[in-house]
């Protein structure tokens, strides 16, 4: 089962998972709803955000310490990284 996994890129996934997850509850319900994670790859979490100023607020002044917070519900530094992106 695990060679599939493996062979199948579905391990790499499922790894995204918990990350994916651990974004989702440092931010908040409704704020998933608007800031979705989308990659993530080598410790950069990719997100997409639904409007222009979802996506100043969390470039400039929260992003960061929801990575932080994303990170402690982990339990590592795995997010190295956050990048926002409008969605279109």
């Amino acid at each position: 089962m695990n060679r599939y996994l493996r062979h199948s890129g579905l391990a790499a996934k499922l790894r995204n998972v918990a990350v994916f997850k651990a974004w989702r509850d440092a931010v908040g319900i409704q704020l998933a709803a608007r800031a979705r994670p989308v990659r993530f790859e080598d410790g950069e979490l990719e997100v997409q955000v639904k409007s222009a100023a979802h996506l100043q607020e969390l470039v400039n002044f929260t992003g960061e310490q929801y990575r932080t917070n994303a990170n402690l519900r982990l339990g590592s530094e795995r997010i190295r990284r956050v990048v926002f992106r409008l969605e279109r």
